[in-house]
């Protein structure tokens, strides 16, 4: 029995033995299967580690592109982009204990630095302290868009934990004012919003390109990996405009309104042979390079989007017509004795000019005269003259909102509608479909296409008139510039200038305002061979002055005179006056 229980003794040791034998095979065996998976991973499929570790540690972010330049004709700059950045900080970061940084005061130094970047960019104490409490869980702000780069320098250099940036663009307009309306503005965020640049932002604009940044557990990026693609940037834009007399005619604009105390105006200038605008100005007018005070009001190109009646400026036209047709010639006489009477309305005149032949009806802008013309012309023929002048059409410039004006259909027209629309009442238009209705007569019968773009010729002019017809009334309109006419302050020195004035009641519910008004101008110069189309409408002068000829005559005048100096038109005024070689027009 003894012998029993010492062999069941002995036998004992060698279970517990065996046991510990089986654990320490499962544990190698685990290990070396830990060993295997490490190696299939990092040998095997290693390209599946590979993109996990790309997706916590590497991440794709856009390239800002470059927005395309709007330049003049002259490839002077009008719209550059500047590079600028987007500041932003990480409040969770701002006060973040640093355990490699043993300095006891490290948080204040960090909240002091902080404190400075607030006071750089201009930012609220209490927007301040809120960023800098300790209870602030948000990973985001913004401190600043459109930083410039020595505001980000110097934020840069505070070396702020937290704070970071992001690189754009910002439009820069080296004209300001000047050129405010034709070329809009962008928004924050590089779009175009107004004007050309809203009108073009298809070309303007670049295509972002991409890159491969690593990022920190932050998400913040520390350095660049690759570039994926490259930012396309925008396509540059070369506008029809002289920079140069833009800015002659924006000063003479406001001075005119500085003058006469005027609500509002607006200005164009044509190329009479390739229709190009070369000139178009508003008052009043804005900084684009600031958002201050920024209303629609201000930034309203007025030239192309306000309309108005054109009063007796389309005078010349409805004489065109009727010596196109053969409804009158050069020696007819029109008998005006101040007042008409066309069905149970009357149509007058300001004074009693007894019998005018067709040019003095131009000369003396008789109502009477213009009416009797116009009935002796069917309705439809004479209407459709004036829409082959482009009244109530686009003129398809491209430009954002440009107004179609009205022009009612001739099937309404009764006798007295008909005599209205002869002296410019019950049509509207804008300043610019007046002007490119005068190229017209200034190109021998031709009327221009309008582009805002630089070209050598236009390839839509339409014959409106005849060569010889339109000749007829260039000559008959010189005459409304000299002595006795209605525009002899639109003169200028050593060339023949031709034109026509408008004083122009303004519409109010009920009828005419009896003291508001619209003064108007459109001219051409030189005769002999026209250069330039000009228009100004003046709204509501109230400085005692309003009829065209006293309001808006001289600033055509002084506009005009530059542009012929400028461009080196030779004059062709016989007895040309020496003042024509003195001080530049820009001075």
């Amino acid at each position: 029995m003894k012998d029993v229980l010492n062999k069941k003794k002995a036998k004992a040791p060698t279970s517990l033995e065996t046991r510990r034998k089986i654990v320490f095979i499962i544990m190698q065996s685990a290990m070396l299967l830990l060993v295997a998976r490490a190696i299939f991973l990092q040998v095997f499929d290693s390209p599946f580690l590979q993109r996990q570790g790309e997706r916590r540690h590497i991440a794709k972010v856009s390239i800002p592109a470059y927005r395309g330049k709007i330049l003049d004709r002259n490839n002077e700059p009008l719209a550059i982009s500047t590079p600028v950045a987007t500041i932003n900080v990480d409040p969770l970061l701002l006060l973040q204990e640093d355990k490699d940084n043993k300095d006891p005061f490290y948080l204040e130094k960090e909240e002091a630095k902080f404190r400075q970047v607030a006071k750089l960019l201009h930012i609220s104490k209490e927007k301040t302290a809120k960023l800098l409490n300790p209870e602030n869980t948000s990973r985001f702000a913004r401190l600043k868009r459109q930083a410039t780069p020595d505001l980000v320098k110097k934020i840069k250099d505070l070396n702020v934990k937290g704070v970071y940036f992001e690189r754009n663009f910002k439009r820069f307009y080296p004209s300001g004012a000047v050129s405010a309306h034709m070329l809009g503005f962008t928004d924050l965020n590089d779009v175009g919003q107004e004007g050309i640049e809203r009108a073009y932002e298809s070309s303007l604009k670049g295509i972002p390109g991409k890159k491969r940044v690593i990022i920190d557990g932050k998400r913040r990026a520390i350095s660049d990996v690759e570039n994926i693609k490259e930012p396309e940037p925008g396509q540059n834009i070369i506008l029809s405009i002289d920079q140069r007399l833009q800015y002659l005619a924006f000063k003479a604009l406001e001075a005119g309104v500085l003058k006469d105390k005027a609500e509002s105006a607006s200005l164009v200038v044509l190329d009479t042979k390739t229709g190009e605008l070369l000139a178009a100005v508003n008052q009043p007018s804005f900084n684009p390079n600031t958002r201050k005070g920024l209303v629609p009001k201000l930034y309203r190109n007025r030239a192309i989007l306000d309309t108005f009646e054109p009063g007796s400026t389309v005078k010349p036209f409805v004489v065109a017509a009727a010596l196109e047709a053969g409804f009158v010639g050069d020696l007819t006489e029109i008998e005006t004795n101040g007042h008409f009477r066309v069905g149970r309305n009357l149509v007058r005149d300001t004074h009693n000019y007894g019998t005018l032949d067709v040019m003095h009806v131009l000369k003396k802008s008789s109502n009477i005269g213009a009416s009797k013309i116009a009935l002796m012309m069917p309705s439809e023929y004479m209407w459709g003259k004036y829409h082959k002048l482009g009244f109530g059409s686009s003129t398809y410039t491209g430009f954002p909102g440009e107004s179609n004006g009205t022009l009612p259909g001739f099937e309404g027209w009764n006798d007295f509608k008909q005599a209205t629309l002869s002296f410019g009442y019950g049509l509207s238009v804008t300043t610019l479909q007046l002007a490119r209705a005068y190229t017209a007569l200034a190109d021998d019968g031709l009327l221009h296409s309008i582009s805002l773009l630089k070209r050598d010729k236009d390839e839509d002019s339409q014959r409106v008139f005849s060569a010889k017809v339109a000749k007829q009334v260039r000559e008959m309109l010189e005459n409304v510039v000299k002595k006795g006419g209605t525009a002899t302050q639109a003169r200028v020195d050593g060339y023949r200038v031709a034109g026509k004035t408008g004083t122009i009641k303004k519409a109010i519910p009920g009828g005419y305002s009896k003291d508001h008004y619209f003064a108007a101008f459109v001219g051409l110069a030189p005769v002999s061979n026209p250069r330039f189309v000009i228009a100004v409408m003046v709204n509501q002068p109230s400085a005692g002055k309003y009829y065209g000829g006293l309001v808006a005559a001289p600033i055509f005048a002084k506009v005009m005179a530059g542009a012929l100096k400028l461009y080196g038109v030779e004059p062709d005024q016989e007895d040309t006056m020496p003042i024509l070689l003195q001080k530049s027009p820009l001075e």
